[in-house]
């Protein structure tokens, strides 16, 4: 993998609550296809603020409108697409594509796709122009739940044939109620289910008689189409979680833990690095608890045996020579073996951790695993292990029962923690929860005011900390160029895509390009993005 030597790198920081800075005010208008959100005012913020940046999130959502999965289809897939523009009336058919919630979800959109072009269907642009649209639904929390609803119901009303797949597909009653034109329903990672539906409806093409028919599409290999840049990829390596955490229906919605087999995930790691993918993105349910489920059974992968098991993926993985950055992945004991192959640099100092709170009352009422663990001093361990590491979070606010003394516990955890990310929610009932029959559910006014006052000491710790990098070099990864402007915007090894800070390159020359790696000297801070300049 790239160099991560001290000398190169540095950590940094980037909270999800902006404020109104520079970098915020750069970020407003600079949504892309691969960080499609637009900007959206917060209730913490003033009337004078600007909006929020939309990289500073606590959750990783991924959606793609239609035109947007479209686009990046046919900018990274040219093996899979032929050209959807003016195609003469024989052309194969065309499904549009609408995909919301994390990025989870996103793998299975990316995983349909690619089957549908494989059985010679083509993406469409646009409502219009599509024979049916799929809608990969989120079901996590009531807002998801609505905006997936609200997805489908304009899918109907600019096409008129639609199928519905994802989380929210578990409740099939709920949408057929409000939208009894769909035209079936299947629940998360249900890839047969879907791609049987669609070729009832909308036929498989006779590619004989296909004008627009790319034989290239045979040609497909295992990483299959991608909704992200060519330079990035989300791998998912399980599905489903065998916790039972009481606000939390994932388990409910996809099942319990099934993990991939190493072969499998290895075979599509090199693939997607064989594509030109710099960095892999690791997601599940559980990370960390990667194949139990499988009693870490050994497989065999480039003639040497591997145990599918969390420790075994990350060694083998790092040798594939990319970034590797690990997220969802749970505080347990054997993480801390992991943590030293990143000391070693073996593997990209990043963790992206679910710690959720601090106080061990309000931690047992979540039924979180490890709820009584000292995770403070696991922290340090960690930092003595390998000082560059980076730590993201998310934190839930207001979790029925939380006295202001569990919240000060949970302040006074972070001042000590200082943690590189962290990001924050607060308590929402989400249906077929069991902490929604808690008692002492918390006023929503004390829940904003507790989210704002957490958010505003973590504000300042990013300042603090980021000022610290000043005047360092850091390696970072070029993930697009504004021409006009003459910067290129990048992340280091401490940013993760969409939902931490970016590093803002100015002076660059014609010959840096997106995906590259770029070392850079850092020359100022603000709260959550770093701004640097490259000598060539």
């Amino acid at each position: 993998m790239p160099n991560i030597s001290t000398e190169s790198v540095n950590t940094t920081i980037a909270p999800s609550q902006p404020a109104s800075t520079p970098s915020a005010s750069m970020l407003k208008d600079t949504a892309t296809i691969f960080n499609p959100a637009k900007p959206t005012a917060t209730p913490a913020q003033s009337s004078t603020d600007s909006v929020q940046p939309y990289h500073h999130k606590a959750n990783h959502n991924q959606n793609r409108s239609i035109e947007q999965s479209s686009d990046v289809v046919a900018a990274t897939s040219a093996k899979a697409t032929a050209a959807t523009m003016n195609a003469p009336v024989n052309a194969a058919p065309k499904i549009g594509f609408v995909s919301l919630g994390c990025p989870k979800a996103l793998v299975d959109s990316e995983r349909i796709i690619t089957e549908l072009s494989r059985d010679g269907y083509q993406v469409a642009s646009d409502y219009e122009g599509a024979d049916l649209v799929v809608v990969n639904t989120c079901g996590f929390i009531e807002s998801a739940v609505q905006e997936s609803l609200d997805a489908i119901g304009e899918a109907i009303s600019k096409n008129g044939k639609v199928i519905v797949t994802g989380c929210l597909g578990k409740e099939a009653e709920k949408i057929r109620e409000m939208h009894p034109a769909v035209l079936a329903v299947t629940g998360a990672h249900a890839y047969d289910e879907v791609i049987t539906a669609v070729s009832q409806h909308v036929p498989k093409p006779n590619r004989s008689q296909d004008a627009n028919y790319d034989p290239k599409i045979d040609l497909i290999n295992e990483a299959g189409i991608k909704l992200t840049p060519s330079h990035y990829a989300y791998l998912k390596i399980s599905e489903g979680c065998n916790h039972r955490c009481t606000f939390c229906i994932i388990p409910s919605l996809r099942g319990d833990l099934v993990s991939r087999p190493i072969d499998s995930v290895m075979n599509e790691a090199l693939a997607l690095k064989n594509a030109g993918v710099k960095e892999l993105l690791i997601i599940s349910q559980d990370t960390s608890a990667y194949g139990l489920d499988l009693k870490y059974r050994t497989s065999f992968w480039n003639g040497m045996p591997l145990k599918s098991k969390f420790y075994d993926l990350c060694q083998a993985l790092n040798d594939l020579g990319i970034w590797v950055r690990l997220h969802y992945v749970y505080p347990y004991p054997h993480v801390d073996k992991v943590v030293e192959l990143m000391g070693e640099k073996k593997l990209l100092p990043y963790l992206d951790i679910p710690f959720q709170h601090a106080s061990h009352r309000i931690l047992k009422a979540m039924k979180r695993p490890a709820h009584s663990e000292n995770t403070l001093a696991r922290i340090k361990a960690w930092r003595e292990i390998c000082p560059d590491i980076v730590i993201r979070s998310t934190f839930v606010v207001g979790f029925p029962g939380e006295t202001e003394e569990d919240f000060q516990c949970l302040l006074d955890w972070l001042v000590e923690a200082r943690l590189d990310r962290v990001g924050a929610f607060t308590y929402s009932e989400v249906e077929g929860a069991v902490a929604n029959d808690l008692p002492n559910h918390v006023p929503e006014d004390v829940k904003q005011e507790r989210y704002e006052r957490l958010m505003t000491l973590q504000q300042d710790i990013s300042a603090q900390k980021l000022q610290e990098k000043v005047g360092k070099n850091l390696m970072v990864l070029v993930d697009e160029i504004d021409s006009e402007e003459g910067i290129a915007i990048c992340r280091s090894y401490a940013d993760a895509p969409e939902i931490d800070g970016h590093v803002y390159v100015d002076d660059i020359t014609a010959q840096v390009k997106v995906g590259q790696f770029l070392t850079v000297t850092i020359d100022d801070a603000s709260e959550y993005d770093l701004f640097a300049s490259y000598r060539g």
